[in-house]
Protein backbone atom coordinates (compact mmCIF):
# COMPACT_ATOMS: atom_id res chain seq x y z
CA UNK A 1 0.00 0.00 0.00
CA UNK A 2 1.22 3.33 -0.75
CA UNK A 3 2.79 5.64 1.74
CA UNK A 4 3.16 2.97 4.10
CA UNK A 5 6.40 2.44 3.96
CA UNK A 6 9.38 1.80 6.73
CA UNK A 7 5.89 1.97 9.04
CA UNK A 8 5.80 -1.27 11.23
CA UNK A 9 2.95 -3.58 11.62
CA UNK A 10 2.60 -3.11 15.15
CA UNK A 11 1.82 0.51 14.71
CA UNK A 12 -0.54 -0.21 11.36
CA UNK A 13 -2.18 -2.79 13.56
CA UNK A 14 -3.23 -0.58 16.41
CA UNK A 15 -3.99 2.45 14.29
CA UNK A 16 -6.54 0.18 12.65
CA UNK A 17 -7.57 -1.09 15.94
CA UNK A 18 -8.18 2.48 17.19
CA UNK A 19 -10.33 3.54 13.90
CA UNK A 20 -12.45 0.45 14.65
CA UNK A 21 -13.13 0.90 18.13
CA UNK A 22 -13.76 4.89 17.38
CA UNK A 23 -16.67 3.64 15.12
CA UNK A 24 -18.19 2.19 17.97
CA UNK A 25 -18.26 5.23 20.13
CA UNK A 26 -21.94 7.01 20.68
CA UNK A 27 -23.26 8.92 17.99
CA UNK A 28 -24.40 12.55 18.03
CA UNK A 29 -28.25 11.11 17.00
CA UNK A 30 -27.76 8.87 20.00
CA UNK A 31 -27.43 11.85 22.48
CA UNK A 32 -30.06 14.19 21.31
CA UNK A 33 -32.28 10.85 21.92
CA UNK A 34 -30.54 11.03 25.33
CA UNK A 35 -32.10 14.44 26.07
CA UNK A 36 -35.05 13.65 26.01
CA UNK A 37 -35.21 9.99 28.39
CA UNK A 38 -35.12 10.11 31.73
CA UNK A 39 -32.27 8.61 34.27
CA UNK A 40 -33.57 5.35 34.43
CA UNK A 41 -33.70 4.71 30.71
CA UNK A 42 -30.28 6.39 29.96
CA UNK A 43 -28.86 3.84 32.22
CA UNK A 44 -31.01 1.35 29.84
CA UNK A 45 -28.96 2.54 27.24
CA UNK A 46 -25.64 2.74 28.73
CA UNK A 47 -25.91 -1.06 30.09
CA UNK A 48 -26.57 -1.90 26.48
CA UNK A 49 -23.28 -0.49 25.20
CA UNK A 50 -19.17 -0.84 26.15
CA UNK A 51 -20.24 -0.04 29.67
CA UNK A 52 -22.05 -2.78 30.07
CA UNK A 53 -19.53 -5.29 31.60
CA UNK A 54 -18.18 -2.67 34.50
CA UNK A 55 -22.03 -1.70 35.44
CA UNK A 56 -23.02 -5.40 35.70
CA UNK A 57 -19.52 -5.70 37.77
CA UNK A 58 -20.86 -3.12 40.21
CA UNK A 59 -24.27 -3.53 40.25
CA UNK A 60 -24.24 -5.26 43.72
CA UNK A 61 -22.20 -2.50 45.30
CA UNK A 62 -23.11 0.76 43.43
CA UNK A 63 -27.11 2.04 42.43
CA UNK A 64 -28.43 5.10 40.20
CA UNK A 65 -26.10 7.68 39.47
CA UNK A 66 -23.39 6.79 41.39
CA UNK A 67 -23.39 3.29 39.43
CA UNK A 68 -23.33 5.15 36.33
CA UNK A 69 -20.34 7.57 37.79
CA UNK A 70 -17.77 4.68 38.84
CA UNK A 71 -18.26 2.20 35.60
CA UNK A 72 -17.74 5.09 33.26
CA UNK A 73 -14.83 6.03 35.18
CA UNK A 74 -13.85 2.47 35.57
CA UNK A 75 -14.40 1.49 31.97
CA UNK A 76 -12.79 4.84 30.56
CA UNK A 77 -9.14 3.85 32.63
CA UNK A 78 -9.53 0.21 31.39
CA UNK A 79 -9.71 1.64 27.70
CA UNK A 80 -6.99 3.04 28.16
CA UNK A 81 -4.57 0.28 29.88
CA UNK A 82 -6.16 -1.68 27.18
CA UNK A 83 -4.54 0.70 24.14
CA UNK A 84 -1.21 1.24 26.35
CA UNK A 85 -1.10 -2.70 26.08
CA UNK A 86 -0.98 -2.51 22.42
CA UNK A 87 0.89 0.41 21.88
CA UNK A 88 4.03 0.18 20.51
CA UNK A 89 7.40 1.65 20.93
CA UNK A 90 7.41 5.74 20.66
CA UNK A 91 3.85 5.66 20.27
CA UNK A 92 3.38 4.17 23.60
CA UNK A 93 5.77 6.65 24.97
CA UNK A 94 3.89 9.54 23.87
CA UNK A 95 0.65 8.17 24.69
CA UNK A 96 1.96 7.26 28.39
CA UNK A 97 2.92 11.25 28.52
CA UNK A 98 -0.27 11.97 27.23
CA UNK A 99 -1.78 10.06 29.97
CA UNK A 100 -0.22 11.94 32.67
CA UNK A 101 -3.33 14.95 32.36
CA UNK A 102 -4.99 12.55 34.71
CA UNK A 103 -2.62 12.88 37.27
CA UNK A 104 -3.76 16.54 37.34
CA UNK A 105 -7.47 15.65 36.92
CA UNK A 106 -6.86 13.67 40.17
CA UNK A 107 -5.19 14.66 42.31
CA UNK A 108 -7.12 17.99 41.92
CA UNK A 109 -10.31 15.95 42.40
CA UNK A 110 -9.15 14.96 45.45
CA UNK A 111 -7.79 18.07 47.35
CA UNK A 112 -11.16 19.91 46.14
CA UNK A 113 -13.07 16.84 47.57
CA UNK A 114 -11.26 16.95 51.12
CA UNK A 115 -11.37 21.01 51.53
CA UNK A 116 -15.25 20.70 51.22
CA UNK A 117 -15.28 17.54 53.42
CA UNK A 118 -17.07 15.61 50.96
CA UNK A 119 -17.00 11.70 51.68
CA UNK A 120 -14.06 9.30 50.24
CA UNK A 121 -16.43 7.17 48.11
CA UNK A 122 -18.11 10.21 46.40
CA UNK A 123 -14.61 11.68 45.48
CA UNK A 124 -13.55 7.56 44.31
CA UNK A 125 -16.32 7.54 41.85
CA UNK A 126 -14.98 10.04 39.74
CA UNK A 127 -11.62 9.43 39.73
CA UNK A 128 -10.14 8.16 36.35
CA UNK A 129 -6.68 6.26 37.38
CA UNK A 130 -5.08 6.25 33.68
CA UNK A 131 -2.09 8.29 34.83
CA UNK A 132 0.91 7.38 36.04
CA UNK A 133 -0.66 7.70 39.78
CA UNK A 134 -2.32 4.31 39.69
CA UNK A 135 -5.11 3.15 41.66
CA UNK A 136 -3.31 2.21 44.24
CA UNK A 137 -1.71 5.42 44.93
CA UNK A 138 -5.05 7.13 44.52
CA UNK A 139 -6.50 4.88 47.10
CA UNK A 140 -3.52 6.11 49.53
CA UNK A 141 -4.31 9.30 48.62
CA UNK A 142 -7.91 8.95 49.27
CA UNK A 143 -7.33 7.65 52.41
CA UNK A 144 -5.25 10.69 53.78
CA UNK A 145 -7.12 12.84 56.32
CA UNK A 146 -6.99 16.25 54.98
CA UNK A 147 -5.69 17.94 52.22
CA UNK A 148 -2.67 18.86 53.53
CA UNK A 149 -2.07 15.47 54.45
CA UNK A 150 -2.74 14.67 50.55
CA UNK A 151 0.18 17.22 49.48
CA UNK A 152 2.51 15.64 51.64
CA UNK A 153 1.78 12.09 50.57
CA UNK A 154 2.38 13.35 46.91
CA UNK A 155 6.54 13.56 48.55
CA UNK A 156 8.46 12.40 45.68
CA UNK A 157 5.95 12.63 42.44
CA UNK A 158 6.50 14.94 39.71
CA UNK A 159 2.91 17.03 40.91
CA UNK A 160 5.49 17.15 44.40
CA UNK A 161 7.49 20.87 44.26
CA UNK A 162 4.40 23.30 42.37
CA UNK A 163 1.94 21.37 44.78
CA UNK A 164 4.11 22.42 48.04
CA UNK A 165 4.53 25.91 46.60
CA UNK A 166 1.41 26.63 45.59
CA UNK A 167 -1.58 24.75 47.76
CA UNK A 168 -0.94 27.45 50.57
CA UNK A 169 -2.07 29.87 49.01
CA UNK A 170 -4.90 27.97 46.91
CA UNK A 171 -6.06 27.04 49.94
CA UNK A 172 -6.19 30.75 51.56
CA UNK A 173 -7.67 31.88 48.62
CA UNK A 174 -10.11 28.54 47.49
CA UNK A 175 -9.50 28.78 44.16
CA UNK A 176 -7.01 26.41 42.49
CA UNK A 177 -6.88 28.30 39.55
CA UNK A 178 -3.67 29.79 39.30
CA UNK A 179 -2.54 26.22 40.97
CA UNK A 180 -3.95 24.10 38.20
CA UNK A 181 -2.87 26.53 35.45
CA UNK A 182 0.94 25.88 37.44
CA UNK A 183 0.29 22.02 37.10
CA UNK A 184 -0.45 22.15 33.27
CA UNK A 185 2.34 24.53 32.27
CA UNK A 186 4.94 22.04 34.39
CA UNK A 187 2.55 19.24 32.50
CA UNK A 188 3.33 20.75 28.86
CA UNK A 189 6.72 21.94 29.34
CA UNK A 190 7.75 17.99 30.11
CA UNK A 191 5.29 16.64 27.10
CA UNK A 192 7.14 19.47 24.57
CA UNK A 193 10.97 18.56 26.01
CA UNK A 194 9.97 14.82 25.68
CA UNK A 195 7.95 15.27 21.88
CA UNK A 196 11.91 17.52 20.42
CA UNK A 197 13.63 14.69 19.83
CA UNK A 198 13.46 15.37 16.01
CA UNK A 199 11.49 12.44 14.54
CA UNK A 200 8.39 12.57 12.54
CA UNK A 201 6.44 10.87 15.81
CA UNK A 202 7.30 13.54 17.31
CA UNK A 203 6.97 16.79 15.42
CA UNK A 204 3.32 15.26 14.94
CA UNK A 205 2.53 14.69 18.73
CA UNK A 206 4.11 18.10 19.10
CA UNK A 207 1.61 19.76 16.92
CA UNK A 208 -1.32 18.24 18.82
CA UNK A 209 -0.06 19.36 22.11
CA UNK A 210 0.62 22.81 20.67
CA UNK A 211 -3.13 23.44 19.38
CA UNK A 212 -3.90 21.58 22.84
CA UNK A 213 -2.08 25.05 24.48
CA UNK A 214 -3.83 27.24 22.31
CA UNK A 215 -6.93 25.91 23.07
CA UNK A 216 -5.93 26.37 26.76
CA UNK A 217 -5.01 29.57 26.27
CA UNK A 218 -8.01 31.07 24.25
CA UNK A 219 -10.12 29.35 27.11
CA UNK A 220 -8.53 30.96 29.54
CA UNK A 221 -9.16 34.68 28.36
CA UNK A 222 -12.27 33.93 28.10
CA UNK A 223 -12.15 32.61 32.05
CA UNK A 224 -10.68 35.99 32.91
CA UNK A 225 -13.33 38.45 30.91
CA UNK A 226 -16.04 36.27 32.71
CA UNK A 227 -14.53 35.90 36.50
CA UNK A 228 -14.83 38.83 38.77
CA UNK A 229 -11.11 36.84 40.19
CA UNK A 230 -8.57 39.68 39.25
CA UNK A 231 -6.01 36.71 38.06
CA UNK A 232 -2.53 38.18 37.34
CA UNK A 233 -2.93 37.38 33.45
CA UNK A 234 1.06 36.46 32.82
CA UNK A 235 0.97 34.18 35.98
CA UNK A 236 -2.32 32.19 34.08
CA UNK A 237 -0.01 32.17 30.16
CA UNK A 238 0.75 28.76 29.24
CA UNK A 239 4.00 28.74 26.97
CA UNK A 240 4.66 26.51 24.25
CA UNK A 241 1.05 27.29 22.07
CA UNK A 242 1.70 29.58 18.61
CA UNK A 243 0.02 32.93 20.96
CA UNK A 244 3.04 34.74 22.21
CA UNK A 245 2.71 36.15 26.44
CA UNK A 246 2.89 39.54 24.98
CA UNK A 247 -0.37 38.48 23.03
CA UNK A 248 -2.15 37.40 25.58
CA UNK A 249 -1.29 39.66 28.49
CA UNK A 250 -3.06 42.51 26.02
CA UNK A 251 -5.87 40.67 24.74
CA UNK A 252 -7.03 40.50 28.63
CA UNK A 253 -6.67 44.12 29.13
CA UNK A 254 -9.24 44.65 26.55
CA UNK A 255 -12.54 45.01 27.91
CA UNK A 256 -15.13 45.63 24.83
CA UNK A 257 -16.22 42.45 23.38
CA UNK A 258 -15.98 43.28 19.60
CA UNK A 259 -12.45 44.48 20.06
CA UNK A 260 -11.63 41.57 21.69
CA UNK A 261 -12.75 38.91 19.51
CA UNK A 262 -11.38 40.72 16.16
CA UNK A 263 -7.82 40.99 18.25
CA UNK A 264 -7.90 37.42 19.22
CA UNK A 265 -8.61 36.54 15.47
CA UNK A 266 -5.98 38.55 14.63
CA UNK A 267 -3.19 36.43 17.12
CA UNK A 268 -4.42 32.91 16.69
CA UNK A 269 -2.81 31.19 14.21
CA UNK A 270 -5.31 28.29 13.55
CA UNK A 271 -7.82 28.98 10.37
CA UNK A 272 -11.06 26.35 12.77
CA UNK A 273 -10.69 28.50 15.45
CA UNK A 274 -10.39 31.64 13.49
CA UNK A 275 -13.49 30.44 11.95
CA UNK A 276 -14.93 29.28 15.07
CA UNK A 277 -14.48 32.99 16.90
CA UNK A 278 -15.90 34.97 13.73
CA UNK A 279 -19.47 32.90 14.36
CA UNK A 280 -19.01 34.11 17.89
CA UNK A 281 -21.50 36.97 17.63
CA UNK A 282 -22.44 37.87 21.29
CA UNK A 283 -20.76 37.15 24.60
CA UNK A 284 -21.50 33.52 25.72
CA UNK A 285 -21.24 31.67 28.98
CA UNK A 286 -17.54 30.18 29.43
CA UNK A 287 -18.81 26.39 29.49
CA UNK A 288 -20.40 27.07 26.09
CA UNK A 289 -17.18 28.33 24.47
CA UNK A 290 -15.59 25.29 26.22
CA UNK A 291 -17.57 22.85 24.36
CA UNK A 292 -17.30 24.98 20.95
CA UNK A 293 -13.69 24.97 21.19
CA UNK A 294 -13.14 21.25 21.98
CA UNK A 295 -15.59 20.66 19.17
CA UNK A 296 -12.52 22.67 16.87
CA UNK A 297 -10.48 20.82 18.19
CA UNK A 298 -11.43 17.40 17.79
CA UNK A 299 -12.68 18.21 14.05
CA UNK A 300 -9.49 19.38 13.44
CA UNK A 301 -7.54 16.06 15.02
CA UNK A 302 -9.62 14.32 12.26
CA UNK A 303 -8.11 15.81 9.71
CA UNK A 304 -4.79 15.41 11.12
CA UNK A 305 -5.17 11.58 11.34
CA UNK A 306 -6.88 11.33 8.11
CA UNK A 307 -3.78 12.69 6.58
CA UNK A 308 -1.63 10.35 9.07
CA UNK A 309 -3.59 7.53 8.93
CA UNK A 310 -0.64 5.45 10.90
CA UNK A 311 0.88 8.26 13.22
CA UNK A 312 0.32 9.07 17.07
CA UNK A 313 -2.64 11.11 15.74
CA UNK A 314 -5.88 8.03 15.42
CA UNK A 315 -4.58 6.90 18.95
CA UNK A 316 -5.19 10.84 20.47
CA UNK A 317 -8.02 11.07 18.66
CA UNK A 318 -9.63 7.84 20.34
CA UNK A 319 -8.25 8.07 23.63
CA UNK A 320 -9.88 12.46 23.34
CA UNK A 321 -13.41 11.46 21.72
CA UNK A 322 -13.23 8.03 24.62
CA UNK A 323 -12.73 10.79 27.35
CA UNK A 324 -15.82 13.01 25.94
CA UNK A 325 -17.88 10.07 25.59
CA UNK A 326 -17.57 9.54 28.89
CA UNK A 327 -17.58 13.03 30.03
CA UNK A 328 -21.32 13.48 27.96
CA UNK A 329 -22.89 10.41 29.42
CA UNK A 330 -21.68 11.66 33.15
CA UNK A 331 -23.22 15.35 31.93
CA UNK A 332 -26.51 14.00 30.91
CA UNK A 333 -26.73 11.56 34.22
CA UNK A 334 -25.70 14.76 36.35
CA UNK A 335 -28.80 16.98 34.52
CA UNK A 336 -31.29 14.04 34.26
CA UNK A 337 -30.55 13.70 38.43
CA UNK A 338 -30.63 17.71 38.97
CA UNK A 339 -33.38 17.94 36.71
CA UNK A 340 -32.10 20.73 34.58
CA UNK A 341 -34.04 21.45 30.79
CA UNK A 342 -32.49 19.16 28.07
CA UNK A 343 -31.37 22.84 26.33
CA UNK A 344 -29.30 23.60 29.12
CA UNK A 345 -27.65 19.55 29.24
CA UNK A 346 -27.24 19.90 25.72
CA UNK A 347 -24.84 23.15 26.16
CA UNK A 348 -22.81 21.22 28.23
CA UNK A 349 -22.18 18.10 26.06
CA UNK A 350 -19.46 18.02 23.02
CA UNK A 351 -21.27 16.36 20.17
Amino acid sequence: MAGMKGISAPTIYVCTRMRVRKAKLLPREEYQRMLNMSLPEITRIIEETSYKQEIDELGTTFKGIDLLEVALSWNLAKEYQRILDITPGTLKQFTLAYLRYWDIQNVLTILRGKLHGEKTGKIKEVLVPAGSLDKVVLDRLLAEDGPDRVVDALKGKRLYPILAREYPAAKESGSFAKMENELYKQFYAEIIGEASGGDSGGRMFLAFIRLDIDVKNILTLFRLRADSVEEDAKEMYIPGGTMSAADFALLNTVKDYREFLDMLKSKVRTEPVVELLKSIETERPVHEIASLLVKVQMEQMEKLSRRNPFSIYPILVYLEKKKYEVANLRALARGKESKLPSETIGKYLVM
